[in-house]
């Protein structure tokens, strides 16, 4: 859920009001256009080289204006009166209760003309093939209502909140506001004992050159069509500031299926700076828990996925089984700077407490959509529910909540993301991604668009509840590393300590206040 403060708003503008999400990318209508001649040639991402030049560092964008959250779709799913968070056809999610049999199953299933697909990995629920002229939210209903069924929903898409020498640390006023030098103090961030996992829409954490298949869209339905590429060779480097390739766990990408999840955004990898950006090193800006090993698991899908026609989009059950894949493999921290409105997430919402039962803590960004009718972030309204997982609002650097950030009951904290209306684009939050100018081709026309590169980064300025909530998730593997290994022990510290703002006590704008690192790190008896 975050917003890059640059370029005006368009009708492709990334990084959503509403969620900004991971996958976010916004805007786009992609029509399947151009029909391939015969199967496939070769599965995609085609692996052609591990090695490719090394990443080009361009160094500050401290020119660029800032850009506002603005609501928009996503590539490829504007199918549905340009909503990108209507449902999937073709399928729903279901989940029957412990003991029924299998006679049973069947007889729901055919009450609706469904039939159950193949299992898939990480999922603890089934995907149910639909009738093509079947509307999967009245299926799901319909199945809701079955008392031999747990729960059933559309497939609803998530759409993407010590002093270091690094040279540009001077520009990240977030790490000040929370009291970050003197939690460093107590604790430099963190060991690689801890495990984040970025639930996003992947990391530039290896370099490699990929072949694409880039297929004919258009920017919205009546515009002028951008021409298919064909395939193309697509050259990726390892984020600079990010660390060396052993810093990363267990990788998985769920849009593509693979165990190579490929950033073709720059949103997760903006998201996992935040989190663990190499501090103190001389070199660029700094990280909150800079010591910690990262996961990068891809559960949402951006413009260029939907470009090259990836098979899977970011879904609800992507969203799930991601949640699931990063427990297995030993996560403890879990940032989900993603979201969607719209109706209820059961499968995400069992997910998340499945996670924290198993003892990891999960950050959920609350959404950028106060401007456009602060509807509900559905991935994190039930965290009053989970004690061990929490929603994070979003403040600027004059610590009032940020224009964009939603209020509501389900918000419990608040961390620094970013307010350009505040402070313009030095207000927003500084971190190492991609060099935009390269991967957003599109803006320019037809007539300029060309494949992307993901080789050449820049330090970017973006503002949402996205950039808020990995603050979250840095100052958890923090208190992890301290010895609170509960996942509701860690959240109930955070809200003992955190300043409160707006009115006294908790309200819907800041919940239970601004995270304070320092305060809480010296409440443990780690004074210094």
């Amino acid at each position: 859920m975050g917003t890059r403060p640059t370029r005006p708003v368009s009708p492709l503008c990334r990084w959503t009001a509403t969620l900004a999400c991971a996958a976010c990318v916004a805007g786009t209508w992609l029509a399947a256009t151009a029909a391939q001649d015969g199967p496939e040639p070769r599965r995609y991402p085609a692996l052609l080289a591990e090695v490719a030049a090394p990443a080009i560092d361009r160094g500050l964008r401290d020119l660029d204006p800032p850009r506002l959250p603005a609501r928009g779709t996503s590539v490829l799913a504007a199918s549905h009166d340009g909503d990108a968070t209507a449902a999937l056809d073709g399928s729903v999610i279901l989940k029957f209760r412990p003991g029924t049999t299998p006679e049973a199953r069947r007889a729901i299933l055919s009450e609706v003309g469904g039939s159950a697909t193949g299992t898939l990995p990480y999922a603890t629920f089934d995907l149910i093939a639909l009738e093509a002229a079947a509307n999967p939210e009245r299926v799901a209903q319909t199945l809701d209502a079955q008392p031999d069924v747990e729960y059933a929903q559309a497939r609803y898409r998530v759409r993407a909140a010590f002093v270091p020498n690094d040279p540009l640390y001077s520009q990240q006023w977030s790490y000040p506001t929370i009291d970050m030098e003197r939690a460093w103090d107590i604790n430099p961030g963190a060991t690689s004992s801890i495990t984040v996992a970025v639930l996003d829409s992947g990391v530039a954490y290896r370099s490699g050159i990929f072949g694409f298949n880039a297929r004919a869209f258009r920017l919205s339905q009546n515009g002028p069509i951008f021409p298919a590429l064909g395939f193309v060779s697509v050259p990726f480097a390892a984020a600079p500031e990010l660390g060396p390739l052993d810093r990363f766990v267990a990788p998985r990408d769920f849009i593509w299926d693979s165990t190579t999840p490929l950033d073709l955004d720059g949103h997760g990898t903006h998201v996992s700076g935040i989190i663990g950006q190499l501090t103190n090193n001389g070199v660029g800006v700094a990280g909150m828990a800079f010591n910690v090993r990262l996961m990068p698991v891809k559960v949402v899908s951006g413009d260029w996925d939907l470009i090259f026609d990836s098979p899977f989009e970011g879904t609800d059950d992507v969203v799930a089984r991601g949640i699931r894949y990063a427990v297995d493999n030993g996560a403890r921290v879990l940032n989900l700077s993603i979201g969607r409105t719209g109706r209820p997430a059961p499968v995400v919402q069992a997910a998340i407490a499945s996670a924290v039962s198993r003892g990891a803590f999960v950050v959920v960004a609350a959404g950028n959509g106060f401007e456009s009718g602060n509807a509900v972030e559905q991935l994190a309204e039930f965290a009053p529910q989970i004690d061990g997982m929490v929603a994070v609002g979003a403040i600027g650097r004059d610590r009032q909540r940020a224009f964009y950030s939603n209020t509501g009951s389900y918000v419990e904290l608040v961390a620094p993301g970013g307010d350009s209306r505040a402070g313009g684009r030095a207000g927003t939050i500084l971190q190492q991604t991609f060099d935009f100018d390269l991967v957003e081709t599109y803006f320019g026309g037809p007539a300029r668009y060309q494949a992307p590169r993901f080789d050449s980064f820049a330090y970017e300025f973006l503002q949402g509840t996205s950039m808020a909530a990995p603050h979250v998730a840095g100052f958890a593997a923090l208190l992890m590393q301290q010895g609170i290994t509960s996942p509701a022990a860690i959240e109930a510290i955070m809200k003992r300590y955190a300043t409160d703002l707006g009115h006294p006590g908790r309200d819907d704008e800041y919940g239970h206040g601004l995270i304070n690192p320092r305060a809480a790190l010296r409440g443990l008896g780690l004074a210094k």
